[in-house]
């Protein structure tokens, strides 16, 4: 059994995750995200998915990229979220 390095649980079902040449071991997906998610550069929410980026920065939704100084990205593609025919 493994221990996870977010929260010291020793666990039978963890796993590992690797990134370039380095291996993380987690009980849970909660405990890897809190670990390994980038967080937004405004409120500091861990982001799971894409994001949005904007001077080099990554943020949660343009909100918080509006409020960290980021004008031009926006939350909605140019046909306001109307699903393809």
């Amino acid at each position: 059994m493994k221990e996870c390095e977010c929260c010291g649980n020793t666990y039978d079902k963890a796993f590992e995750i690797q990134i370039g040449n380095t291996t993380h071991t987690f009980d849970s997906f909660q405990c890897a995200i809190n670990v390994l998610a980038p967080r937004c550069a405004h409120c500091k929410v861990p982001i799971i998915g894409h994001g949005m980026e904007g001077n080099g920065q990554t943020f949660c939704c343009a909100h918080c990229a509006r409020k960290a100084g980021v004008a031009e990205l926006a939350d909605r593609a140019p046909d306001q979220g109307a699903a393809a025919v």
